[in-house]
């Protein structure tokens, strides 16, 4: 380590449904620091997914995010002149922040009208294990698996 660790922010639960999860969604999905804009998409997003599948969307949007949490992931390191894939576990805290932005990323990618139709496409196709963040999620692993031979250069 070559420098003092950032230390972590306490982030606030959401005043809505009262979740560290949800506020950490909306910081991601938020854009030029406008936080009711960001609000507004995710909890319309939140109804939608409810009246899509008959089920409580916190639910399904916990269950999506719990889907997308990739395991491993590939590392550059640099041995005697040759760059090597190492694969290596992700924390939790980078688990997470992996799964939203993912969701995030891949929703801004879908061909529905409005960002907040998008979204909730997106985080139902997660939690059915399908969509492109479960596809992203499935490649990483490949490639972690696919490097499992240079796992010995793993420090």
């Amino acid at each position: 380590m070559r420098r003092k660790q950032a230390d972590k922010r306490e982030v606030l639960p959401d005043p809505k449904f009262n979740s560290i999860l949800v506020t950490k969604f909306i910081n991601v999905l938020m854009y030029e620091g406008k936080r009711s804009v960001a609000e507004r998409i995710f909890y319309r997003a939140i109804n939608v997914i409810g009246e899509r599948t008959n089920k409580q969307g916190l639910d399904v949007f916990q269950k999506a995010i719990d889907n997308v949490k990739p395991m491993l992931q590939v590392k550059s390191r640099r041995v005697g002149g040759a760059n090597y894939q190492v694969p290596v576990e992700v924390s939790s805290e980078r688990r997470q922040a992996l799964a939203i932005r993912w969701l995030i990323s891949y929703a801004r990618g879908r061909g529905e009208k409005t960002m907040s139709d998008k979204l909730a496409s997106e985080i139902i196709a997660a939690s059915n294990n399908e969509g492109s963040a479960i596809k992203k999620r499935e490649d990483t692993h490949k490639m972690a698996e696919a490097n499992k031979a240079f796992a010995h250069f793993r420090w």
